[in-house]
């Protein structure tokens, strides 16, 4: 029995484009532009991601449900949603969430191109170790667009100063 290796992840996707150079489709003063601009992210990720997601659950399935010729078309609608998401200025404090959209992209990119990988080969068997990883990231996504909309959207509010010591009498 030879084991078999999977192609070596691509870079995160963070780091493979740089934002400071691209044109910014969503500017930080636009009302309601960081939430309008996610959600066209969404609208364009979100049926490949479902459709992703009932693969992971059965990957014998959808391999018979013709998965195998969509792979290409879903990944890619994967990578354009990151490239969508690089373009968009995220509101001030919420940088860090918008990076992790992004990231959460790619790796749902990339694992997706690791089954996909495996089950071309034809042995399903070898993607059942990848399951949890590729359903963890697929969820992540998710996840990654829940708080940045959810945090981003929202004031940061400021915590109030508390005296930390011995109360002091009248």
């Amino acid at each position: 029995s030879t084991l078999r290796r999977s192609p070596p992840r691509s870079p995160p996707i963070a780091s493979a484009y740089d934002g400071a150079r691209m044109e910014r489709t969503v500017r930080r003063k636009e009302p309601g532009g960081y939430a309008a601009a996610v959600q066209r992210v969404w609208e364009r990720v979100g049926s490949a991601l479902v459709r992703l997601e009932r693969v992971a659950e059965d990957p014998a399935e959808g391999v018979a449900d013709g998965f195998l010729d969509e792979l290409p078309q879903l990944q890619y609608t994967l990578h354009a949603g990151a490239e969508l998401a690089v373009g968009i200025a995220p509101p001030r404090g919420g940088e860090a969430l918008h990076a992790e959209l992004i990231a959460a992209l790619g790796e749902a990119r990339d694992i997706t191109a690791e089954v996909g990988f495996i089950l071309e080969s034809g042995d399903v068997e070898l993607v059942q170790p990848l399951l949890p990883e590729w359903r963890g990231a697929l969820f992540r996504v998710r996840l990654a667009r829940l708080r940045a909309l959810e945090r981003t959207g929202r004031p940061l509010r400021r915590a109030r100063r508390v005296a930390v010591g011995p109360r002091r009498g009248p």
